[in-house]
C-alpha cells in the first residue's frame, strides 16, 4: 500500500486556520398579514398561545411514538376527569377522521346512521362515512339542525329487514351546524329513545366547548350523563393545531358503552383510516392544554360573546335578518346578495344557502371587539350602498 503523500494537507493545521463564519438561516417571516381577520370559519384562527407553549414544552428529547408517550397517557386521566371513569380517548388529525372512526366503532358494515340533513357528516365530508366507513347515512330534515325522537323515527325503522341498511346509530352535533345548542334534557331524550331501539349515540363535538360555555354546564353533563356513547371531541376550532379525539364513554361501572371491544377495534381502525399520529405526544399535549385547566371554556366563552356582539349589531341594520338563535359562535343571516358581495371586499365569509341569500359569520377564540365593530361598519356600508 503506497505511503501517504508528503504533500497531503495537514488536517490539524488546517483545522487551526481561521474559518469563515457559517451563514445563518434567516429568521422565518410570515407570508400573511397577521392583522388580517375573517368571519368565514373558526378554523381560520391561529393556535392559542397557551397551546403553542404546551407544544414547546413537549418538544425536546425522545418519547415513544404512536401513543405510548407520557402525554397520551396523561391525557387519559384528563379525559376521565371530564367525562367519567372508564373514558378512553384516541387523538386523531381532524374532525372527519374522528367522525368516521366513531361511527365505525359503533356500527357493523351493514349499519346505517340517522343524522340531520345539515349534519357535517352528510354535507361537508365528501362521502367519507360512506366511502371510508362503509356506512349508509339516513338523513332527516330539521328546522334548526337538531334531531328529536320523533324525527329519528322517520328513519329508524326496518329493523331485521335484510333489504334495508340497519339503523344502528344516531349522530347529533353539539353545537349544531346551524349554531343551535341541545339542552342536556334534549340529548338525554334522544339517547333514551335510541337505546330503547337498540341504537347507539354519537356526538360530533367539534364545538362541544362552545355548547358547554353557552349552557354553563360541565362537559360530562351534556355527554356521559345525557347518555352519549361516543364523542368526536374537537380541538382545532378552539385554538389547537390540527387535533381532535375519538372519546369512548363508559357507564358508572366502567363498562364502555360502545362495546367491550370498541377500544381494541379503534386501535386498528385508526391506522387503517390513516389517523394514527406517529409523534402523538404533540397531539395529546394540545388537548391537555385545552382541557386540564379552563382554556377550552375561556376560549369558547369569548368566541360566543363575540358572536352575540355581532348578532346584536347586525339586527339593528335594516336589510339584515338573523335566521337562527345565536347560541354559540356562529351567526346566520340573510341579506341582499349584492350587499353580501360588497361586504366580501372587506371580510371573507361563506354562503350557507345561496338560494335564500343566507350566509354564515363565525367568530373565533381570537376575534376581538374591534374586529366585530369593523365588520359591522363594513356591513352597514355594504347594505347602504344598495
Amino acid at each position: 500500500m503506497p505511503a501517504p503523500s508528503s504533500s497531503a494537507p495537514d488536517v490539524a493545521a488546517a483545522s487551526s486556520q481561521p474559518q469563515s463564519p457559517r451563514p445563518q438561516s434567516p429568521q422565518p417571516q410570515p407570508l400573511h398579514d397577521p392583522a388580517a381577520r375573517a368571519f368565514a370559519s373558526d378554523n381560520y384562527a391561529g393556535v392559542h398561545p397557551e397551546v403553542m407553549a404546551a407544544l414547546a414544552a413537549a418538544n425536546g428529547g425522545h418519547q415513544i411514538s404512536y401513543g405510548e408517550d407520557v402525554y397520551t397517557e396523561h391525557l387519559q386521566q384528563v379525559l376521565a376527569e371530564h367525562f367519567g371513569a372508564g373514558t378512553v380517548g384516541f387523538p386523531v388529525f381532524n374532525g372527519t377522521g374522528a367522525n368516521v372512526l366513531s361511527l365505525q366503532a359503533l356500527s357493523p358494515r351493514w349499519g346505517a346512521v340517522v343524522c340531520a340533513e345539515t349534519a357535517h357528516i352528510h354535507t361537508d365530508e365528501n362521502g367519507a362515512p360512506e366511502r371510508v366507513g362503509g356506512l349508509k347515512l339516513l338523513t332527516v330534515p330539521t328546522p334548526d339542525g337538531k334531531l328529536t325522537p320523533e324525527l329519528i323515527d322517520r328513519q329508524a325503522w326496518g329493523f331485521g329487514d335484510e333489504h334495508r341498511a340497519q339503523p344502528l346509530v344516531v349522530s347529533i352535533t353539539q353545537t349544531t351546524e346551524l349554531g343551535t345548542c341541545y339542552q342536556p334534557e334534549e340529548i338525554a331524550a334522544i339517547a333514551d329513545h335510541a337505546h330503547r331501539l337498540g341504537m347507539k349515540v354519537h356526538l360530533d363535538g367539534s364545538r362541544l366547548a362552545n355548547a358547554a360555555a353557552t349552557l354553563d354546564r360541565p362537559l360530562r353533563d351534556i355527554t356521559t350523563d345525557a347518555g352519549v356513547d361516543v364523542i368526536s371531541l374537537g380541538g382545532t376550532k378552539n385554538g389547537a393545531l390540527g387535533v381532535e379525539a375519538v372519546v369512548l364513554l363508559a357507564d358508572t361501572d366502567g363498562r364502555r358503552r360502545a362495546g367491550a371491544d370498541a377500544a381494541d377495534a379503534l386501535r386498528y381502525l385508526r391506522k387503517q383510516d390513516m389517523q394514527l399520529n406517529s409523534k402523538m405526544r404533540f397531539a395529546s399535549a394540545q388537548l391537555i392544554a385545552l382541557l386540564e385547566g379552563d382554556l377550552y371554556l375561556r376560549s369558547a366563552r369569548h368566541a360566543n360573546a363575540m358572536a352575540q356582539r355581532l348578532a346584536a349589531g347586525a339586527k339593528a341594520i335594516d336589510g339584515v335578518r338573523i335566521t337562527q338563535p345565536v347560541q354559540a359562535n356562529g351567526v346566520f343571516a340573510v341579506l341582499d346578495k349584492a350587499a353580501a358581495e360588497r361586504l366580501r371586499a372587506d371580510f371573507r365569509f361563506y354562503d350557507w344557502n345561496p338560494a335564500t341569500g343566507e350566509v354564515r359569520w363565525m367568530c373565533s377564540w381570537d376575534t376581538t371587539e374591534a374586529d366585530v365593530d369593523a365588520f359591522l361598519d363594513a356591513l352597514r356600508r355594504a347594505v347602504a350602498a344598495g
